[in-house]
């Protein structure tokens, strides 16, 4: 007879530890009905701030969202099915990034791992600000998680 599926609480590090293994993530933001607006994000955790950043365009419908009501959460999945993080927290908006090169502008490069950096930085930090990009900046106050272990 096998044992029944048991949850296990990750600890803190294990939770960043997903959070940093990982790229993408569903986004929850609050609707002005109170129903959840999902959304699936490119992220960068940074664990000594405890900060989740997002990239995106200025007049996105989460942006919206997120002026009216920083509370949000993001839910990581593990290597399967059954493990998961969820970071929660405020998010703050940057400013639009405007000029090429800005504070903006140079954060959401610092964003992208360095092997990954474009060759043309300055064509990228120009097409940054034509699209009218800013980033979000989740703070994280709480870290939640679960994997499930099967006996055997």
């Amino acid at each position: 007879m096998t044992e029944a599926p048991t949850a296990r609480a990750l600890s803190d590090e294990a939770l960043s530890a997903l959070l940093a293994k990982q790229r993408f993530g569903t986004l929850a933001t609050n609707k002005r009905s109170g129903h959840p607006h999902l959304t699936t994000m490119v992220y960068q955790w940074d664990p000594g701030s405890r900060t989740v950043r997002f990239s995106t365009t200025a007049d996105r419908v989460k942006v919206q969202h997120l002026r009216r009501d920083p509370r949000v959460a993001l839910h990581v999945a593990g290597d399967d099915v059954w493990s998961f993080a969820v970071a929660e927290g405020e998010a703050e908006i940057s400013e639009i990034t405007t000029v090429p090169g800005d504070a903006v502008g140079r954060e959401l490069l610092a964003m992208i791992p360095e092997s990954d950096r474009p060759e043309d930085q300055q064509a990228f930090l120009e097409r940054q600000a034509a699209e009218g990009r800013v980033v979000i900046r989740l703070k994280v106050r709480r870290l939640y998680g679960t994997a499930i272990e099967f006996g055997g």
